[in-house]
């Protein structure tokens, strides 16, 4: 019997589960990521955590999203062939619209982030359409659905390579992981596809991570199968190398290893290894021509008794309004700094038009001498809010730009998430800087230190315009010094060294 699916069930449950994941973690990852929090004995690393679980309970009461980057939208759509849809256009345009209405809604407003020419204009489509659509037809007559947000840190991460038969997965992976550096905002999990063709094992890659997180279930039990056991040896080695939450060093860098696996070419071993960050989202629902699809809220007694604050006896109180370049040099690398009073914001397109500016000797809107920098793209504001959540993007992406903001414009500082690579280091040690790194994955909780955000330039560019936020006791860490030493490099190296000599109870 045909099974007929209404355009307009599409595109709500689309639009549902859209906002869904905004706001909700999977059950899996806050159990595991609660009993990381746990177990884990460096201080930087279990602070970050705890800003992660407090924002994750945060966005879960407050409908509001985890992450400032609230992704590009994967839908993986498994079709019955019993199957027939009721809708005008096409399979795309329906799952678009249904992305549409979810990030446009005005409860609770999605940031727009996928720019419709990636080569030239990179114009934003201020609606984060089109989806990602992956459709496989099986028998039966239901179609089941599986809607994930994947956000451009995790996502810039993705490493593939067509390895010979003979070469060592495990090899490989722990070559990838450590080039990935914490852009991706551990602790998450990989996902990886091996075999089939070059584009099967990206696709399975990316599958994988829709699926449960269950590593602390297989530890227990014992792996049953080959894959099972190689799970369980990538899950402990990638662990072993220290990199723990948000690069800081640790015991915690991923809570699960994924693999996949399709039949190859005798000559070919296609890997694809994909991470999926602390905002891992994704929902599963199934239609079946009734209605809509309901997705149950977790009850929020499934989060741990975490509640991170501002700690004023071991954090040091900084006053943006009056920073001068000696209180910069003077910070240590791993001091943990809250931030109050006036900074500014900047991401990619807004640094490549001040450069483009200053090289025509154009004035800039704004006079960054003696100010602070902060790379983020916020969520707009709902409600009384004077910005939604606005977490900080990827440092590495402004390195190339580093250099020319220090020495042209006047600024003191910047802050971002994660590393910094040695072209931006050698210009913060140059010029007596200082990079701060903030939490990735707490984008709510650190959008709440901001007390008033207006656009001062370049508003053309939506969420990458220029910003002045008025903060009220912002966390930071100190992630390079004026002398240019990274804690991205020497917190990683101490628990390396410490997990290899110290036994570690797995979680």
């Amino acid at each position: 019997m045909t099974t007929i699916i209404k355009e307009q069930d599409l595109i709500q449950s689309i639009a549902d589960a859209v906002q869904f994941i905004s706001y909700y973690h999977p059950a899996d990852y806050i159990q595991h990521l609660a009993r990381a929090y746990e177990r884990e004995e460096s201080p930087a690393a279990k602070d970050a955590i705890a800003q992660i679980l407090t924002n994750s309970r945060m966005c879960a009461e407050g409908h509001r999203p985890i992450c400032q980057d609230t992704g590009i939208v994967n839908v993986f759509l498994k079709v019955g062939m019993d199957v027939r849809f009721d809708i005008k256009g096409s399979l795309q345009e329906a799952c678009d619209e249904g992305v549409r209405q979810g990030y446009l809604n005005p409860d609770n407003r999605l940031r727009a982030s996928v720019l419709s020419d990636p080569l030239f204009t990179r114009k934003n489509t201020r609606d984060n359409t089109p989806c990602i659509v992956s459709v496989e037809l099986v028998p039966g007559s239901t179609v089941d659905v599986q809607v994930a947000a994947k956000g451009g840190g995790s996502e810039n991460k993705t490493k593939f390579a067509m390895l010979n038969p003979s070469e060592s997965l495990v090899d490989w992976v722990l070559r990838m992981v450590p080039e990935m550096g914490a852009g991706w905002c551990p602790p998450g999990m990989l996902g990886i596809g091996v075999g089939g063709t070059a584009e099967k094992a990206m696709l399975m890659a990316k599958q994988s991570l829709m699926e449960d997180i269950d590593m602390y279930e297989l530890l227990q039990r014992g792996p049953q199968n080959k894959l099972e056991e190689l799970r369980i040896e990538l899950y402990e080695k990638v662990n072993a190398l220290g990199i723990g939450a948000q690069g800081l060093g640790g015991l915690t860098t991923v809570l699960d290893v994924k693999i996949n696996t399709y039949p190859t070419h005798a000559a070919s071993k296609p890997v694809a290894m994909i991470p999926n960050c602390a905002a891992t989202r994704h929902a599963h629902f199934v239609l079946d021509g009734s209605g809509t699809a309901h997705l149950q809220a977790p009850s929020l007694d499934l989060w741990p008794d975490v509640h991170w604050a501002p700690d004023y006896n071991k954090s040091k109180q900084v006053n943006l309004d009056t920073l001068t370049k000696e209180e910069v040099a003077s910070w240590k690398p791993g001091e943990t700094l809250l931030l109050s009073g006036k900074m500014l914001t900047g991401r990619d397109a807004a640094h490549k038009r001040i450069q483009d500016m200053l090289a025509k000797g154009e004035k800039l809107p704004v006079d960054f001498t003696n100010r602070v920098i902060y790379y983020v793209g916020p969520v707009d504001p709902v409600r009384d809010e004077a910005v939604g959540p606005a977490g900080p993007t990827t440092a590495t992406r402004m390195d190339s730009f580093t250099d020319m903001m220090l020495e042209q414009t006047g600024l003191l500082s910047m802050i971002g998430k994660a590393e910094r690579g040695p072209v931006a280091i050698e210009a913060i040690r140059k010029h007596g800087s200082a990079y701060l790194m903030a939490v990735g994955g707490a984008a709510y909780l650190v959008s709440k230190a901001i007390r008033e955000a207006r656009v001062v330039g370049f508003e053309d560019l939506g969420m990458e315009a220029i910003y002045e936020f008025e903060v009220k006791d912002m966390p930071v860490t100190v992630a390079v010094d004026s002398q240019g030493t990274s804690v991205h490099k020497t917190g990683p190296e101490v628990w390396r060294k410490r997990i290899a000599e110290i036994p570690v109870v797995p979680v």
